[in-house]
């Protein structure tokens, strides 16, 4: 089983072809939610691990956890307000957010005692590992799983408009690399980190995966002990863009399906791929995030909309 863990929230999204006071349209969404939906899309065991409102949006969310065939055996539930992200969408198709999140719900999220046996994988990030109190609860389960030798992949989704001290954040960043497994994140995000793989590679992940928009997807690998294993990239394709909006996160679920399909989930498994191997990987995630971009909303593919597409996509604007 792969458990996301993170924030579930509605986006409010402007309808298509409207100006800045266009009718907001809401859609269920969060980075970590999106994830989920994407995994139970490409048929994988996934739970979603979350505390999500008993209003109506709350209700909703659930209820798409339930008919994409995710878990939802470790969510908690409570009266507070479903958090609310207002998107704006560029030209380009890429998305940008103004959060309304205080006193929601996944701002009292608590760690869970422990997780199923069968768990494989823990992915966690964005929002969840910023906003306090819960965000410190959902860092102690990283902490936690990757002392009991679970595979962790980290996005950490880089909302600057939520991070009040931009400083601590990075150092927090840094903190957190020696429970991780596999880095994902944007160029952007590594930008705005200080883009260093090689440091955050020493300090812990086995690959770092930065998603490049157009260019396409790049992995940097840690070989054996210390060693440098290399980077791996596939090129991007062209696609009609209609959104980016969880772009990204669809990247991070068709990285954990495809990785988790070629074998045991471990870092020596990601040190062992050659070239071929990681651009089968990397091409899979940019085709998946590709589809996600040509629709309007998060909607990530189901599995049997990758079977025999040749070749990798990817799409312009951030795929974040």
């Amino acid at each position: 089983m792969i458990v996301v863990a993170g924030e579930a929230l509605i986006d409010l999204v402007p309808k298509a072809g409207g100006d800045a006071l266009a009718p907001l349209l809401p859609a269920r969404g969060g980075g970590p939610y999106n994830t989920a939906v994407a995994l139970g899309r490409l048929g994988a065991d996934v739970a979603f691990c979350s505390r999500i409102s008993t209003d109506a949006f709350g209700a909703s969310l659930v209820e798409r956890l339930h008919r994409e065939k995710v878990s939802t055996a470790l969510l908690q539930r409570g009266p507070e307000p479903t958090s609310l992200a207002v998107t704006s969408i560029g030209t380009d198709g890429s998305a940008s957010y103004h959060f309304y999140v205080d006193g929601c719900a996944d701002r009292l999220f608590e760690m869970p005692t422990q997780l199923p046996d069968t768990v494989r994988a823990l992915s966690v990030g964005t929002c969840s590992l910023v906003l306090e109190p819960g965000a410190s609860a959902y860092e102690q389960l990283m902490r936690r799983e990757a002392a009991r030798g679970t595979f962790v992949v980290l996005d950490p989704n880089v909302r600057a408009g939520l991070i009040p001290d931009a400083d601590a954040y990075r150092a927090r960043f840094l903190g957190w690399l020696p429970h991780v497994s596999l880095l994902k994140l944007s160029e952007e995000d590594a930008d705005w980190l200080g883009y260093d793989v090689e440091g955050w590679l020493a300090a812990g992940p086995a690959a770092v995966v930065v998603t490049r928009g157009a260019d396409g997807l790049t992995v940097f690998v840690r070989g054996a002990g210390e060693a440098w294993g290399g980077e791996h990239s596939v090129p991007g394709v062209p696609v009609d863009v209609v959104d980016t909006i969880g772009a990204g996160d669809t990247v991070t679920a068709a990285l954990l399906h495809a990785l988790s399909a070629r074998g045991p989930l471990t870092p020596e498994a990601m040190a062992a791929l050659d070239g071929d191997g990681w651009r089968e990987v990397l091409g899979l995630a940019a085709r998946a995030a590709a589809l996600s971009c040509s629709r309007a909303g998060a909607e990530p593919p189901y599995a049997h909309e990758l079977v025999d597409r040749p070749g990798p996509l990817s799409s312009p604007g951030r795929s974040s």
